[in-house]
């Protein structure tokens, strides 16, 4: 992750949690897997002692990159997001001018994406289509199926 990242107070939330947790049970328990690796003798064969330092060495780099992400990590404040066109936090209702089916998501960043739950990367192809459009314009989204049409109806927080 580089540059600056906007997420909601609940994703802070969760990065803070996650980091928390591998620091303070994921961190310990790889030291207490070298350690028993180590105690089982030459450190030349040991495949258990290998796969304990990896493990570390994956959950050392997690660590360094979650720390990196939250220095830039700038939490929005959903009481100073414009309405009046289409941007991250908001949630934009669409008519698929093709299919005539409306759809409602919310844009939001690369790490709180979750379509199921109608969450929609702003880096995502229709996230960048509609971003910053109003309520009336048509997006044009390229698709792997060819070039969707959406025309923005309504953009609520």
């Amino acid at each position: 992750m580089s540059g600056l990242q906007y997420v909601t107070k609940e994703t802070l939330e969760h990065l803070k949690e996650d980091l928390q947790r591998m620091k303070g049970v994921d961190r310990p328990a790889a030291s207490r897997a070298i350690a028993e690796a180590r105690e089982k003798g030459d450190l030349k064969e040991n495949a258990e002692y290998d796969a304990a330092k990896e493990a570390q060495g994956i959950l050392e780099a997690k660590i360094a990159a979650l720390e990196g992400a939250l220095a830039n990590v700038r939490v929005l404040d959903e009481s100073t997001i414009d309405t009046s066109k289409v941007s991250i936090l908001t949630k934009v209702t669409l008519t698929n001018l093709k299919t005539k089916k409306q759809v409602t998501y919310q844009i939001v960043s690369e790490q709180e994406a979750d379509l199921k739950a109608g969450k929609i990367s702003v880096t995502s192809p229709i996230g960048q289509g509609v971003l910053g459009k109003a309520p009336g314009e048509v997006a044009k989204v390229q698709a792997p199926a060819g070039i969707l049409e959406f025309q923005i109806d309504e953009i609520t927080i």
